[in-house]
Order: structure tokens, then C-alpha cells, then sequence
């Protein structure tokens, strides 16, 4: 009986044993199944050049379900998206989106600007220090190597080891350079002139692609030299002026600026195939090359988040020519929310559907042309700088009895000329503080800082923090200042952009796809927001010069 009960003991014992240890190993499976992050193949960061904000909601009823309103439906959708900074324009807009932050610190100051230490005017992508591919003419000796910092693209190289590609596309090159960063796989832009290629510098490889090679020669560009009319009848666009009007720019040697359009033989007067860059049909073609390097370099197809930068030029060049509320960007939007729809579908088919996470915004906005808001009674007009260099040169002159204390006015900003203030004993700022005095009191000038004022000063808000967070304390000018609001300094037709108001900084920002969640908020954003947003998405160090905040309430799971 007693060995019955001992037995009886061992098998419970060895039971329990068993059991404790069969508890332990689903504990052990599911710490072994956590995933940290679960990463997009690949993550498309697409910028739209010029577009306002209220472009969606101008147009929403006009828009496709596969399109801009998949995005905003299906993503999130984030309506109150600011610039934090001025200068409002594309260079500084490209590298501030994927970097980060501002041109306090990326450096990239204006799409050019004058560099006082070579004495010249530089471009924020022009680089001879490489060659061209693709072209016998200068327009691929272009690189990043203007911007201090790095891109989240770059990041993201670093974090795989290189692994994961980066491949920019833009039919400008600061579109396509900028945005994939300094150790990018690619960039390619449009060329445009006789040749309709996309063509790259040496900076990246010492020779095109295959593929690119093989995508120039099927001369894409030439079956987009056509008739431009409206997509649909335009009786119904509704949301846009008369297509007839003074507020327009044409083509050259075009009899009216009014549909329709013959490209074919309005290109020989415009450039050639770069009449393309001022037509919906060049963004056709933007997507036309993108989907081919997707498929040419083989992006989101293994472990590695690849990264595809594209940036849809032809929404500025349109915007500039013929305004904001032209009949001609209606058109150029309805046909842009196609472009859309044809990356998602190739997209879902090539990556796989939740394998891909997306972003889009702009890189500014625009003003309605302000003869136009004259006619409406809305304060606006122009700004003649050439009228306002001649007259802070004729200041000088009764003031200091010398017209060389200024080197450079461009970019709204004052670039002194120290050696002969110091040659002179006038104070610098003595100088400054006259000058700033004189500016504030010239016609349409709103407002004037001085170098003291945005080195020294600390601004929360308001256009002085815009001014200031556009302010690089090395490459920008001793005074810089805003005109008046709708005012331009700018031709009497079509739109612009560069100011520090709504209408500039007001842009899209919507996310889709993996990590996403659903939903719209109207809480201010920045554009500075978006790289570290991806980058906590992918779980990458940040861009090295941030300042922008993650959204977080767009990608962390619920509890």
C-alpha cells in the first residue's frame, strides 16, 4: 500500500514538473514572436509643387475614389499643416520636408542665393564639381551637397547598412536631389530642350541605368507633345474663373491664354519637350518614370525598407504661368488626382497592398494673382525691386556719401558689405538699425530684421519666428524683411510664392498605407513633422539636424 501511495506521489510530481514546464514555452514563443516595428517594404514620400491646401476641398467632388480621396479616406489626413518658416519655396520646402527642420539649419536658404564668401549668386543644387549623364549640356552637374543635414532617406540607409534604396524623382532636379539625401542610390530630373530624357550627375554612378537607358530610348516624352484640352467639359469646372482673362500668361506665340493647347506646335517657340514641365502631361510623365524605377530597381521587394521620393513639378510651373484660380490648374489637378490613383493601383499590384506606406504634401502654397484680388477689393499688389534697390541706393548716398555699404539684395534679404563699413568707422549696428528705419517706412515693406534682432531674439509665433527659423545664421543676409500681405514682388499675371502667409504655408499633409491609422485632425502640424514621424514609424534614428515633433497619434497603436 505504502509503495502504491509513493508511486502515486512521483507521478503527481511528475506531472506538475511537466506541466511547469509546458506553461513556460508559449511565454517564451509569444517574447519571441514581438515585433518592435513591423516596417513598410517601402515608404513614397510624394510632394506636390505649389499645392494649397484648399486644392483638396476645392476639388473633392471632382475627384476620382482611387485617387486623392483614397488617400485622404482610407489614411489620415492632417488639415491645418503649416510651413514654420519662411522663405516659402521649393528648394528650402524639398529639403525641409525630409530633413526635418528649417533653413536655420539645413542651410538651404532659396532655391539660389548669394553666397558671400565666393561673392556670387549659388544654386541650392548646382554642383561643378561633378558631370552630367544623360545630356552633353550642364543641367545634371547637380548634387546635395548644399545641405548640412541629412535626409530621413539617409537615415534609413544608414540604420540597413545600405541595404534599403533611395531613389528621388522630379522633373526639377532640386525636386529630385534634395528629398533622397546625400547617400541616395538615384536621382533623376527631367531635362526637357530636344532631348525629352530624365538624365542624373556623377555624384551618384558613373553612368545611367539600364533601365533609365532603356526608358529614354522608348522616347516617353513624345507622345505627351499633343493637344492639351480639358479632361472633362469645361463647362463644368466649375471651381475656377473664366477661362478667358488679364490674369494669365500663355504660351510664346500662343494667341490667347485659353484652351485648347497644340504642344506639338507650340513647342518649338517653348523650348521644345520643356513645354511638357508647364502642362499636366509632364506629371504624366513624372509617373511614367517613377513606376519604372520602382520596377527597375526592384523597390519594396525584399526585408529592406526602400524609399521612393517623388516630387510632382508641373502643379508650379502651371500655378506661375497661369494662376491659382485658372481653369488650367483645375485641369492640371483633376488630371494630377489620375497620377495618384496609377501609384496606388501599381503599388498594390508591385508591393502588395498594406506593404507600402505613403505620405503627401507640398512644398508651399500660392497666392491668388493680386491683380486679380484688387478687382475683388482684397488688399494686394507689387512689390518693384528694382525701384527699391535704386532708392536704398540713393539712401546711402545722402546718408553716408557712399553707394557700395551693400553687396547684395535678393531673397528679401540685405547683404552688407563689411570691408568698406569697416574701411569707412560706420558702426554695423548703427547701420543696420538706419537702415532697418528707411525700410520700414518704404511703400509695401511690412516688415524689417535686422541680424541682432534674429540671432538674439527668441520668437514663438507670428512672422518673426517664420523669418527666423528661415534664418541661417552663416548663409543668410544682414537684414531680412516681408512685404506687405499679397503683396509680390513678381510679374502682373499668374501666382507666386516665398511669404510667411497663409496662403504659402497652408499645404496637405496626408499619410496612407502601413502604420497608418484612419482618421483627420484639424491640431496644427508642420511640414518638420513629417521625417521624424517616419522615422519613429521605421524605427530609425532621426534626421540629424530635427527640430520637427512625431505625430504620434498617427502611428502608435492602441492600447
Amino acid at each position: 500500500m505504502k509503495k502504491i501511495q509513493v508511486l502515486l506521489w512521483l507521478s503527481i510530481l511528475l506531472v506538475g514538473c511537466k506541466s511547469t514546464e509546458n506553461t513556460s514555452t508559449p511565454t517564451q514563443v509569444i517574447k519571441d514572436k514581438y515585433t518592435l516595428h513591423e516596417n513598410p517594404k517601402l515608404v513614397v514620400g510624394i510632394v506636390v509643387d505649389q499645392m494649397r491646401y484648399d486644392y483638396l476641398s476645392r476639388f473633392w467632388d471632382r475627384f476620382r475614389d482611387d485617387g486623392f480621396k483614397r488617400l485622404i479616406t482610407d489614411g489620415y489626413n492632417c488639415k491645418n499643416n503649416h510651413y514654420n518658416y519662411a522663405p516659402t519655396k521649393t528648394g528650402p520646402g524639398h529639403a525641409s520636408i525630409f530633413s526635418g527642420t528649417t533653413p536655420k539649419n539645413h542651410g538651404i536658404i532659396a532655391n539660389d542665393w548669394y553666397n558671400k564668401y565666393e561673392k556670387q549668386m549659388v544654386y541650392c543644387a548646382g554642383d561643378p564639381s561633378v558631370n552630367s549623364l544623360g545630356t552633353t549640356s550642364d543641367d545634371g552637374k547637380m548634387s546635395p551637397h548644399r545641405m548640412l543635414s541629412t535626409s530621413f532617406a539617409d537615415q534609413n540607409r544608414l540604420h540597413t547598412q545600405f541595404q534599403g534604396k533611395t531613389i528621388g524623382v522630379s522633373v526639377k532636379d532640386r525636386g529630385a536631389i534634395l528629398p533622397a539625401g546625400h547617400t541616395a542610390n538615384g536621382a533623376y530630373w527631367f531635362e526637357g530642350s530636344t532631348g525629352g530624357n530624365f538624365i542624373s550627375s556623377t555624384y551618384y554612378f558613373e553612368e545611367l541605368p539600364t533601365w533609365v537607358n532603356t526608358f529614354n530610348a522608348a522616347h516617353h516624352a513624345e507622345k505627351y507633345l499633343k493637344t492639351w484640352n480639358t479632361l472633362y467639359p469645361i463647362d463644368t469646372y466649375a471651381e475656377s474663373g473664366s477661362d478667358l482673362n488679364t490674369y494669365e500668361y500663355s504660351f510664346k506665340n500662343s494667341t490667347s491664354a485659353e484652351f485648347p493647347y497644340d504642344l506639338k506646335k507650340l513647342s518649338n517657340d517653348n523650348g521644345g519637350y520643356s513645354i511638357l514641365k508647364n502642362t499636366p502631361f509632364g506629371n504624366n510623365l513624372t509617373t511614367d518614370f517613377a513606376l519604372a524605377a520602382i520596377e527597375g530597381e526592384q523597390l519594396g521587394k525584399d526585408d529592406f525598407t526602400d524609399v521612393l521620393t517623388l516630387s510632382y513639378s508641373c502643379t508650379d510651373y502651371v500655378g506661375h504661368n497661369f494662376g491659382v484660380n485658372s481653369k488650367e490648374i483645375e485641369d492640371t489637378y483633376l488630371r494630377l488626382d489620375q497620377d495618384i490613383a496609377r501609384v496606388l493601383n501599381f503599388l498594390d499590384e508591385n508591393v502588395g497592398e498594406g506593404n507600402y506606406t505613403i505620405f503627401l504634401t507640398a512644398d508651399h502654397g500660392a497666392v491668388d494673382v493680386p491683380n486679380y484680388l484688387s478687382a475683388q477689393k482684397i488688399p494686394s499688389g507689387y512689390f518693384s525691386m528694382r525701384e527699391f534697390k535704386e532708392d536704398v541706393k540713393a539712401f546711402l548716398g545722402n546718408e553716408y556719401g557712399a553707394i557700395d555699404l551693400i553687396e547684395n539684395i535678393s531673397n528679401n534679404q540685405v547683404f552688407f558689405n563689411h570691408e568698406s563699413l569697416k574701411n569707412r568707422n560706420i558702426d554695423e549696428a548703427d547701420f543696420a538699425n538706419h537702415l532697418k528705419r528707411f525700410m520700414l517706412n518704404y511703400k509695401h515693406v511690412y516688415k524689417v530684421f535686422t541680424r541682432e534682432m534674429l540671432e538674439n531674439g527668441t520668437y514663438q509665433n507670428g512672422i518673426p519666428a517664420l523669418v527666423q527659423n528661415g534664418f541661417n545664421q552663416k548663409r543668410s543676409g544682414d537684414i531680412a524683411f516681408e512685404f506687405d500681405p499679397a503683396y509680390i514682388s513678381y510679374p502682373e499675371k499668374g501666382s507666386t510664392h516665398g511669404s510667411s502667409l497663409s496662403h504659402d504655408t497652408h499645404v496637405p499633409l496626408i499619410f496612407f498605407g502601413k502604420g497608418i491609422k484612419n482618421g483627420a485632425t484639424t491640431e496644427r502640424t508642420e511640414v518638420t513633422d513629417i521625417a521624424p514621424t517616419i522615422s519613429a514609424l521605421l524605427g530609425i534614428s532621426f534626421p540629424n539636424g530635427m527640430t520637427g515633433d512625431v505625430l504620434y497619434k498617427i502611428i502608435d497603436k492602441e492600447n
